[in-house]
């Protein structure tokens, strides 16, 4: 056996799928061993590198894993979702001390590309998502709504298999949770340990369909779009809702815990990922280990404004559709980097069904008219949910996090406040770089 328990015989039969725990766990008391990988097993991992198949079923992977010739290395797959760091200046990036699932347990970390293989000698780029090809549209929507039920349907097996007891509220009222955790009205009766980050859209409401009795968690503040939606849907599903509201000060103290566990300081960031972050620890301060996210659908499925007339938007240079699709799916490795890292921070896994190699590869499959018109986007997702969710739920518009939590406008507000008016350069960054200056170094990560 090698350092990761991997055989090095030939290669064992890979099996069909593996939804988000490989056949060797690695999640110890909420955080990753440095010595394993996360999300496949080993052989499906050499084997991925001996074909160059970049969706060779399942959630994605990455971390260490022995070669098929014994050599050591670190993967992250084609789209980065497990993100891997090493040392910047290590001689041996895949030696223990030299990698590490979290950023901060590291002197000078770089992100380890999506698609590569890292070795001591080199550095190569094994997987690049297949090019997208636009199948007919019955056989391509057909795809989707398989792809989709199918991801559901292993949410919903796992977390019956977890033995996830989680039980609706019967009065349908929802609890009250400040952005700290604690909860405001009445101790949590779900139990269980999958939770769902809820904002009343079509993606989560797909995903909350595949954990149907886990608690809904929805931050923002007060009056914000993002509850005020999760409410409205929420009834709809007859869901428990969990509300987290954020004031100044969780917005403040979020800053330098996000910054540190995302490497992320411009306000864009910080203002999707604080959302994140505080409904991840509202959930965790719960009792819950996993959290269901939609991560992934605008990416895929044309949910983006900038994909609808793509030849008259300066946001992209692709001149149809789904050549704007494709850059917006090109741009998801720094998206799961930040997100991954704001939920984790919070001590609680994330779990993205719609990102699972099934369902990338059915929306690769999809021609322009099923992603965006004028009319409508993210077409074949809505379709797919027809019979998941209420139909409000499925035609509902969202915003984008940082809009609809209020977020990107409070953090605007409290640069104004702190001295940083509109008319200054980057008035916003600057009040950032002074909170980060103001605030004590982030505690260093222990090892495992």
């Amino acid at each position: 056996m090698t350092a990761d328990g991997d055989s090095t015989g030939e290669d064992d039969p890979v099996p069909e799928d593996d939804w988000i725990v490989d056949a060797d766990p690695v999640v110890d008391e909420g955080a990753f061993a440095r010595d394993r990988r996360h999300g496949a097993t080993p052989e499906r991992v050499r084997l991925a590198i001996r074909e160059s198949d970049p969706l060779p079923g399942g959630t994605g992977f990455g971390g260490y894993v022995d070669l098929a010739d014994g050599t050591p290395a670190l993967v992250r797959d084609v789209l980065g979702r497990v993100p891997v760091f090493v040392e910047a200046t290590a001689a041996d990036p895949t030696a223990d001390e030299a990698w590490a699932f979290d950023r901060r347990r590291l002197e000078e970390p770089r992100s380890v590309p999506a698609g590569t293989v890292l070795t001591a000698a080199d550095e190569r780029r094994v997987w690049t998502l297949p090019d997208s090809r636009a199948d007919a549209a019955a056989a391509a929507q057909a795809g989707v709504d398989e792809a989709i039920r199918e991801s559901i349907a292993a949410v919903d097996d796992a977390v019956a298999a977890d033995g996830n007891n989680a039980t609706v509220a019967a009065d349908g009222n929802n609890a009250t949770v400040a952005a700290d955790g604690h909860d405001t009205d009445a101790e949590s009766d779900s139990g269980g340990d999958v939770a769902v980050a809820f904002s009343g859209g079509v993606d989560s409401g797909i995903v909350a369909a595949g954990a149907p009795e886990a608690p809904c968690y929805v931050a923002g503040f007060e009056g914000c779009h993002d509850v005020a939606a999760a409410r409205t849907a929420a009834a709809a599903m007859d869901r428990e809702l969990r509300e987290v509201r954020i004031d100044h000060d969780d917005l403040r103290a979020a800053i330098p815990t996000v910054a540190a566990a995302t490497g992320r300081t411009n306000p864009m960031d910080l203002a999707i990922a604080v959302p994140l972050y505080c409904t991840a620890r509202a959930a965790a301060a719960d009792g819950h280990d996993r959290l269901l996210l939609g991560q992934g659908a605008d990416e895929l499925f044309g949910g983006y404004s900038k994909v609808v007339e793509p030849a008259d938007d300066h946001r992209v240079d692709a001149g149809t559709v789904r050549g704007a699709r494709d850059e917006t799916m090109r741009t998801l490795p720094a998206q799961i980097e930040r997100d991954v890292g704001a939920v984790r921070t919070a001590g609680i896994e994330p779990v993205t069904p719609l990102l699972a190699d099934r369902v990338v590869a059915a929306a690769l499959r999809l021609p322009g008219s099923l992603l965006a018109t004028p009319d409508e986007r993210k077409i074949a997702l809505r379709r797919a949910a027809e019979g998941l969710v209420p139909e409000s739920v499925r035609t509902a518009e969202k915003k984008a996090v940082q809009y609809g939590t209020y977020v990107s406008r409070e953090l605007d507000r409290l640069a104004r406040q702190a001295g940083f008016k509109r008319r200054m350069d980057d008035h916003v960054e600057r009040y950032v770089e002074s909170v980060l200056l103001d605030s004590p170094p982030p505690e260093p990560v222990a090892d495992e």
